[in-house]
C-alpha cells in the first residue's frame, strides 16, 4: 500500500469519528406507517419511548448535522425504508438495507462473494461462477455475455433497491487492493431523496478498475443508474434506467502452471506479473443499457380504521367548548341551565364533525403494465494473436480481429389483478398477464461483399397466471405459470411455486420452513443455437428442449440461529459450453502452448442429477463468535456438470466495542472447496466451460484460502483493513491456468450522510 494511500485513509478514519462525536440526539418519524429500519445489520440503532436515539451500545446519537437557531435546535428526521421489484408485474417486495451493512464488511468487495463460494479469473470484476449449483441465479432473461460478470452487474434490476428516506441520504465507499502499479480500486455512491411521501428519486454510481496482479489481467467497470417512484394508493409508477461499460484485458492464462506448482524446480523466482502469458492486446468489452418503466392502477374503497379508545381523541371539558364563545354569551349560558346544555350538545356534535377518522385504502383490483427494454453491444478485439492460440479462424487477419455482437429485448407485460384481502372471502391473490417480447440479434457473417452484420428477429407471444397469498400468520405461498403460444419460443413453459411456513417452539424460538418447487422447458439460449465470430462459429437449430425440475427447502431457526438447506434438481437434455482443443505435438505435455484453443456447445442426451445440501451455524461465548456454513452436493455426471463435493467457510473472531461506541471485529476466515474438474475458461466467447475430456484435465480445489481482516464501525462509519490470502500454496487456481492473487493487503470504508 503506497503511503499517500495510508495518509488518505486514516485522515478519512479520523475524519468519520470527529464528524460522528459532534451528533445530537434525534426524534424518530415514520414513513407511511411504517418505522425506519433500526437494526445492528444496518448501522442503526433503536429509538426510546421519548424520541431519542441510540447507537448499539446505548449511547445517545444522531446522524447528520444540527443547526441552531433562535436557541431552539432544528431537528433532521432520520429513517428510510427500502424494496425490490419483481420484473414481471413490478410486485413489491420488502428488502433490508445492504449498502449499510455492518457485520463482516471486509466481505463486501470480494469477487468470490461473501462466503468465497465463486470461482474466477483471479483480478476483481473478472467473470465467474456459482461453485454451489442450488445458489446459481436464475438468470435466463440476461443476455449470455453479461451472466459471467454478476459481481459488478449484482443482479441488475432484481436486486435493486428502491429507497424512501426521511432524509436525503448519501453513502460513499471506497475499496482499495494493492499499490498503484497492480492493485485494486472501487469507488460506490448512493444518494436517494424524496419528493413527498410517497414520492422519491435517487442515482447510484459504481467504477471499478483492477490492474491486475499477471499480465494482461486489467478490467474496468462503469456503472450509474436512476430511478424514481411513485407510491400512491390508486396509482404506483416505478422507473429505473442503468447503463454499464464493461471492459476486460484478456491473458489467456499464463504459459505453465509450474511457475506456481512447482516454483523449486525453476532457475530464478518468477513474481506473478513475470509470468509469461498467452494473449495479449485482446479484450472483451460490453456495453449495456436497461430501460425498466411498470405502472400499477388500483381500484379499491377506503374504510376506517379501528382505533383502539386509549388512542382515541378525548372530547373537551365543557370550559374548554365554551371559551370560545364571546364573553356575553357564556355569561348568559351560566344562569340558563337548559340553553347551557343545548350549546354544549351542540358544540360536542361540532367537534365531532371536525374530527378526521383515519382510513386505508383497500385495493381490490389493478391493472398493470410493465415495459422493459434491454440492449447489449459485446465486442471481442484481438490486435496480436499467436496463429496457434486458436484452432479456428473463420476470416480475416489474426492482427486486426474485431467481433461485433447485439442483442436487444423489448419486452411489454398487461397483466389483471384481483388483490387478496378485501373481504374475508378473498384469501388469495389472482393475476392474469399475457407478455410480447421482441428480441433482435446482430452477427457477423461472410458473404460475397464481405463480412456484415446479420440481424435475427424473434417474436414471442405468452400467457400466465400468479396465485398468491402474502397475508396471515402462518401459511404464504406464491405460484406462477408461463407458456408460449408464438414464436421460436412456441411450446415453452414454465412452472414456479414457493410457499413458507412459521411453527412456535416454545416462548422463546420459532421454525421458519421455506419450500420451492419448480418445472421449466425451453429452448436454449439464442447464443447456443447461433454465433458468429473469428474463432467460434456454430448454426444449432436443432437442439432440443432443456427441461429442469427442481425442488428445495429451507429450515431456520430464529434465535439459535440454524440454517438448513436441501435440493434436488434432474436435467434433461443438458446444455453448455465445452473446450475442444487440438494437442499440437503429440510427443509434448498438453500445456496451453501445445495446445490450439477451440469453445463448442454440447448438449447431452439424457438427465443429469444434482443433489446438494447446507447447514450453517453461528456460535459464540463470550467475545469469541465462529460462523460456519458447510455444503455437499453430487452430480451423477462429473464430465458434464463438474462440482466440488464439498464446501466450506468459516469464520472465527472477537467482537467488542471501546468506550462503548467503537464496534471491533476482529479475525479470520478461510475458504475451502474439495477438488474437481474446476470449468475453463475461453476467451473468444468471455465463458466458462467444461475442460475437454479428451486430453489431460487439470482439477482445481483442495487449497485453503485464509483472510484475516479488522473490521470496525463507528455510528455511521465504516473501515476495514484485511490481509488477503495469507496461505500460498500449489493448488492456488480457480480456473485451470489461471491464478489467484498473492497475498494483498486491502483496505475499506463506507460513510453515511444524511442532510
Amino acid at each position: 500500500m503506497t503511503k499517500h494511500k495510508l495518509f488518505i485513509t486514516i485522515l478519512l478514519l479520523f475524519l468519520g469519528i470527529y464528524a460522528s462525536a459532534q451528533d445530537e440526539p434525534r426524534r424518530l418519524q415514520t414513513l407511511n406507517g411504517r418505522t425506519p429500519i433500526n437494526n445492528n445489520q444496518s448501522g442503526f440503532g433503536d429509538y426510546s419511548e421519548q424520541g431519542n436515539y441510540y447507537d448499539e451500545a446505548g449511547n445517545r446519537t444522531t446522524w447528520g448535522r444540527d443547526s441552531t437557531k433562535h436557541g431552539k435546535q432544528k431537528k433532521i428526521p432520520v429513517g428510510m425504508f427500502q424494496w425490490i421489484l419483481e420484473p414481471r408485474l413490478g410486485t413489491i417486495i420488502d428488502a433490508e438495507n445492504n449498502d449499510t451493512v455492518v457485520h463482516n464488511f471486509q466481505n463486501f468487495n470480494n469477487t468470490d462473494g461473501y462466503t468465497g463460494e465463486y470461482s474466477y479469473l483471479g483480478n476483481t470484476g473478472t467473470p465467474r461462477y456459482d461453485r454451489i449449483y442450488m445458489n446459481r441465479a436464475d438468470d435466463s432473461d440476461v443476455f449470455l455475455f453479461l451472466r459471467p460478470l454478476s459481481y459488478f452487474r449484482s443482479g441488475g434490476l432484481q436486486e435493486f433497491r428502491f429507497t424512501n428516506t426521511l432524509s436525503p441520504i448519501t453513502n460513499l465507499a471506497y475499496h482499495s487492493v494493492g499499490s498503484k502499479i497492480n492493485g485494486e480500486d472501487r469507488v460506490r455512491a448512493n444518494f436517494a431523496t424524496n419528493i413527498n411521501k410517497d414520492a422519491g428519486l435517487g442515482f447510484k454510481i459504481d467504477y471499478l478498475y483492477g490492474r491486475g496482479y499477471f499480465q494482461n489481467s486489467a478490467c474496468s467497470s462503469f456503472g450509474i443508474t436512476f430511478y424514481t417512484y411513485y407510491r400512491g394508493d390508486r396509482y404506483n409508477i416505478h422507473a429505473y434506467a442503468n447503463v454499464n461499460h464493461l471492459k476486460m484485458f484478456e491473458n489467456g492464462g499464463i504459459e505453465n502452471d509450474s511457475y506456481i506448482r512447482e516454483p523449486e524446480k525453476l532457475e530464478q523466482n518468477y513474481s506473478t506479473t513475470d509470468i509469461p502469458v498467452l494473449l495479449s492486446d485482446t479484450w472483451n468489452r460490453n456495453h449495456e443499457k436497461n430501460f425498466y418503466l411498470t405502472h400499477k392502477f388500483n381500484f379499491g374503497f377506503y374504510r376506517d380504521i379501528e382505533v383502539p379508545d386509549s388512542l382515541k381523541p378525548q372530547v373537551p371539558s365543557p370550559s374548554e367548548l365554551l371559551s370560545d364563545l364571546p364573553d356575553s354569551i357564556r355569561l348568559a349560558l351560566r344562569t340558563d341551565t337548559l340553553a347551557r346544555r343545548h350549546a354544549l350538545d351542540s358544540l360536542t356534535a361540532k367537534w365531532q364533525s371536525e374530527q378526521i377518522v383515519p382510513k386505508e385504502f383497500i385495493p381490490v383490483s389493478s391493472i398493470i403494465h410493465t415495459f422493459d427494454m434491454r440492449d447489449l453491444a459485446h465486442t471481442y478485439i484481438a490486435k496480436s494473436t499467436s496463429g496457434t492460440y486458436y484452432t479456428n479462424n473463420y476470416y480475416g487477419v489474426l492482427n486486426n480481429v474485431y467481433d461485433m455482437t447485439g442483442a436487444m429485448s423489448i419486452r411489454n407485460t398487461f397483466g389483471l389483478a384481483l388483490r387478496e384481502g378485501f373481504n374475508k372471502w378473498a384469501a388469495m391473490g389472482i393475476t392474469l398477464f399475457a407478455t410480447h417480447n421482441i428480441r433482435t440479434y446482430k452477427l457477423l457473417i461472410d458473404n460475397e461483399q464481405g463480412m456484415e452484420m446479420q440481424r435475427y428477429n424473434e417474436n414471442d407471444l405468452s400467457i400466465g397466471g400468479e396465485l398468491a397469498r402474502t397475508q396471515g400468520k402462518l401459511l404464504h405461498f406464491n405460484v406462477n405459470a408461463e407458456f408460449f403460444l408464438t414464436g421460436k419460443k412456441v411450446g415453452d413453459l414454465t412452472v414456479d411455486g414457493r410457499t413458507n411456513w412459521e411453527f412456535r417452539l416454545g416462548k422463546r424460538d420459532s421454525l421458519l420452513f421455506d419450500v420451492r418447487a419448480m418445472i421449466k422447458n425451453e429452448k436454449p439460449d439464442f447464443f447456443f443455437r447461433h454465433y458468429h465470430s473469428q474463432h467460434a462459429w456454430w448454426d444449432n437449430d436443432d437442439l432440443a428442449r432443456q427441461l429442469r425440475t427442481r425442488i428445495e427447502g429451507t429450515l431456520r431457526l430464529k434465535k439459535f440461529g440454524t440454517c438448513l438447506k436441501f435440493g434436488f434438481e434432474n436435467i434433461s437434455n443438458y446444455t453448455y459450453f465445452a473446450m475442444q482443443n487440438t494437442l499440437l505435438d503429440e510427443t509434448k505435455p498438453a500445456l496451453p502452448t501445445n495446445l490450439s484453443h477451440a469453445v463448442t456447445v454440447n448438449q447431452h442426451n439424457g438427465s443429469v442429477q444434482v443433489l446438494g445440501a447446507s447447514i450453517a451455524q453461528e456460535m459464540k461465548y463470550g467475545l469469541l463468535h465462529w460462523e460456519n456454513e458447510v455444503a455437499f452436493q453430487t452430480s451423477t455426471n462429473q464430465d458434464v456438470l463438474p462440482l466440488p463435493t464439498i464446501n466450506i467457510y468459516t469464520n472465527m473472531y472477537l467482537l467488542f466495542r471501546i468506550a462503548k461506541i467503537l464496534r471491533i471485529q476482529v479475525g479470520a476466515d478461510m475458504r475451502y472447496f474439495t477438488k474437481y474438474y474446476g470449468l475453463d475458461y475461453s476467451p473468444s466467447i468471455q465463458q466458462f466451460a467444461v475442460q475437454d475430456a479428451n486430453l489431460e484435465r487439470q482439477k482445481m480445489g483442495s487449497q485453503p484460502i485464509i483472510n484475516v481482516y479488522l473490521n470496525t464501525h463507528l455510528k455511521h462509519f465504516r473501515f476495514y483493513f484485511m490481509a488477503q490470502r495469507v496461505t500460498g500454496g500449489k493448488n492456488a487456481f480457480y480456473a485451470p491456468y489461471y491464478g489467484m492473487n498473492p497475498l494483498t493487503m486491502c483496505i475499506g470504508l463506507s460513510w453515511n450522510f444524511i442532510n
